[in-house]
């Protein structure tokens, strides 16, 4: 478990290295959605190498999967085109701030219902306490910088 906390942890730092960065991109060629799509070739690059350096059997498989799971990929579509158009005017920390806001309401969801086949933690007062415990730290972060 602490290599999968510390490996989430650095997956989180890199959220706004990637919304500063793909933004800083798109000012500089002057189109973020060309640089999204660079984004995105790297990525499969990426994620491509890695497949196959972990085993690329698993392709034969997604044929067969039920559609609605693909809904991943626009997803994180939407998610670099938001953060890319809106990072430079509205402020990395600004967006990000929004996007763990989000991310804090729909997890909490997800587990809550056990949607996709996640594991089923129930949303309790405690727990609803702990995401505004979060919300509020993180809103704190923001205005401490204004």
């Amino acid at each position: 478990m602490p290599t999968q906390a510390a490996i989430m942890f650095l997956a989180g730092i890199g959220i706004p290295l990637l919304a500063a960065l793909n933004a800083r991109l798109g000012a500089n060629i002057g189109s973020p959605a060309a640089a999204a799509t660079v984004l995105f070739v790297v990525a499969f690059a990426t994620a491509a190498v890695t497949m196959v350096v972990t085993g690329a059997d698993a392709l034969r498989a997604v044929a067969s999967q039920p559609k609605h799971l693909f809904l991943a990929g626009v997803l994180i579509a939407f998610y670099v085109l938001s953060i890319t158009f809106i990072a430079p005017t509205f402020g990395v920390g600004n967006a990000v701030f929004f996007v763990l806001l989000g991310q804090l309401v729909s997890a909490a969801a997800i587990d809550h219902f056990g949607l996709f086949g996640a594991q089923v933690t129930p949303v309790s007062g405690i727990r609803l306490i702990g995401i505004a415990v979060m919300a509020a730290g993180v809103a704190l972060t923001q205005l401490a910088g204004r």
